[in-house]
Order: structure tokens, then C-alpha cells, then sequence
């Protein structure tokens, strides 16, 4: 395989030069950047639509977004940085180098519900409604936004040789992340790696859970519902997309997967909060 190459064998899909970034007038600008902000402008298109349709002002959710995206950016920099401090801590001018990627999107995740409490209190309105009003604008970003992955060549998972088994070439991805399972494979004449493609399998992960909430959401029990689906359906499949990746960001003196960790935790405390959500619901209309 040459450098610039990605491949996915067993589909017979063979992609040739697949950049990492494109220059326009002379500036080297990097794809993983243009389609995270291709996220956000779907999503927020998505997210008016959804306001106008539950009867929230315009101007509330253009004024939520305003602190929301950039809080977003930086909370899922940060959870990055913290779990990866021994890659920065050397070198503290990297931690402003997001162009090579090194985002977390559970950092976004929590960035994004502070400000929403913050931001709900402060204009009197319910964090429910406009927290079941943002999901399927933040499932539609991370949809997308997980292809930025793609073009970085990173984010992926161990040895596979599965259907949607995807190749990329050792020189184009960080040493780092070749394991010794990975490694075996790599016999006189081979000059790629053959893994998961785990920012795919997410990706989709996410694209069902939109459909399933958006087709739900008229028949929601509750405000904030769509809230406590969200956390339990995307916990659950980040639980086991998490284990298979090879960068997974540890708990500092163990092997614990932070983010996997955390995806069990909010699947298990969604939905204890749905049921019991649900049943005093039940309880108030016999």
C-alpha cells in the first residue's frame, strides 16, 4: 500500500491518496477540522428545527449555541489532555496543536451539559426541554464528526480480519498504536496494518440511535427522556467499541479505559433514572 491509502479488503473497496487535509489559497487546512465543523452546522440545523417543533425561541437556541460549540471544543481538548498528560506535560505548546486531532468526545459531552444547566438557569428556562431539543443535534455531530477519525487515520482497534476489516499503512499511522497482535501480521511484503475500524462502527452506532430517538421522540414519557436514552444508548455502544480500540485514554496508574469505564456508568445510571422517571410518571396519572 502506498502512504496515502485506506482500504477495506473484504468489501473489495480500495481508496487511493485519501488526504488529510486540502489546501485552499496556499493554507494547509486539515479534513478532520472541516468535517467536525460540517458536524456542527448539520447538527445545529437539525437543532432548530427541533426547537421551532417543541416551541423554544429562536434567538435561545442560537444564544445556547454561541457558548456551547466553543465550551464543547475546549472540554473535549481538555479530557484529552488530562488522560494523555504524559504525552504533553514535556512539551505544553502541543496541547494547542488540535490539528493532528486529540479530541475526547466525553469531554464535549460534559462540557456541553454544564453549560446547559448553567445557561437554562440563568434564562429561567427547563435544561429538560432544551437538553431533548439538542440530543439528536449532538448524535448527528458525533455521527459525522467520527469520519474526521477516518481521514486521520487514527482512532482505530486491534487485528481483525471481519468483514469490515479496514487496512491502512504503517507510515501513516503513530508506532504507538501497533500492538503485537497487530504486529504477527505484518510478515516480508507487508507494509499496512489490518484493524478495526472502530471510528466506523461508532459512527453508525450513533446513526441508529438518532433514528431510534427521532422517530421516539413524540411519544417521549417525559421531559428529559431523550437525555437519559442518550447516555444509556450511546454508553452502551461506547462500552463496547471503547475495548477494542488501541489509544484508549487510562486512569492514571491503572489499565482501566477511562471512557469505557465511564460508558458503563452512565448506561447503568440512564437507565435506573428512565425506570424510576417513568414509574413516579405512572404513579401521578392513576
Amino acid at each position: 500500500m502506498k502512504p496515502m491509502d485506506i482500504a477495506f479488503p473484504n468489501l473489495g473497496i480500495y481508496l487511493e491518496k485519501v488526504p488529510k487535509s486540502i489546501s485552499i489559497f496556499g493554507m494547509e487546512i486539515m479534513l478532520y477540522g472541516i468535517i467536525i465543523a460540517t458536524g456542527i452546522l448539520v447538527g445545529l440545523i437539525l437543532a432548530s428545527h427541533e426547537a421551532k417543533r417543541v416551541g423554544l425561541k429562536q434567538e435561545i437556541l442560537w444564544d445556547f449555541a454561541l457558548y456551547v460549540i466553543p465550551v464543547s471544543v475546549i472540554g473535549a481538548r481538555l479530557y484529552y489532555v488530562i488522560f494523555r498528560w504524559d504525552y504533553f506535560r514535556d512539551d505544553l505548546l502541543r496541547i494547542f496543536d488540535i490539528r493532528s486531532g486529540g479530541m475526547a468526545i466525553y469531554g464535549s459531552v460534559i462540557a456541553a451539559v454544564t453549560v446547559l444547566i448553567i445557561f437554562c438557569r440563568r434564562k429561567r428556562i427547563s435544561p429538560f426541554v432544551l437538553g431533548d431539543a439538542a440530543v439528536p443535534s449532538l448524535l448527528t455531530g458525533q455521527t459525522i464528526g467520527r469520519w474526521g477519525n477516518f481521514t486521520n487515520r487514527e482512532a482505530f482497534g486491534n487485528y481483525t480480519d471481519g468483514l469490515l476489516a479496514m487496512r491502512l499503512p504503517i507510515a501513516a499511522v503513530r508506532e504507538s498504536e501497533i500492538t503485537e497482535q497487530m504486529a504477527v501480521h505484518i510478515t516480508e511484503g507487508v507494509n499496512y496494518i489490518q484493524v478495526h475500524p472502530t471510528f466506523l462502527y461508532e459512527s453508525l452506532w450513533n446513526l441508529v440511535l438518532l433514528l431510534g430517538l427521532w422517530l421516539y421522540r413524540k411519544r417521549k414519557r417525559f421531559d428529559g427522556e431523550l437525555i437519559l436514552l442518550y447516555f444509556a444508548g450511546y454508553g452502551l455502544g461506547r462500552a463496547w467499541i471503547e475495548g477494542l480500540r488501541t489509544d484508549q485514554l487510562l486512569l492514571p496508574g491503572s489499565n482501566l479505559a477511562v471512557s469505557q469505564l465511564l460508558s458503563v456508568v452512565l448506561f447503568v445510571a440512564a437507565v435506573g433514572a428512565d425506570v424510576v422517571f417513568r414509574l413516579r410518571k405512572s404513579s401521578k396519572t392513576k
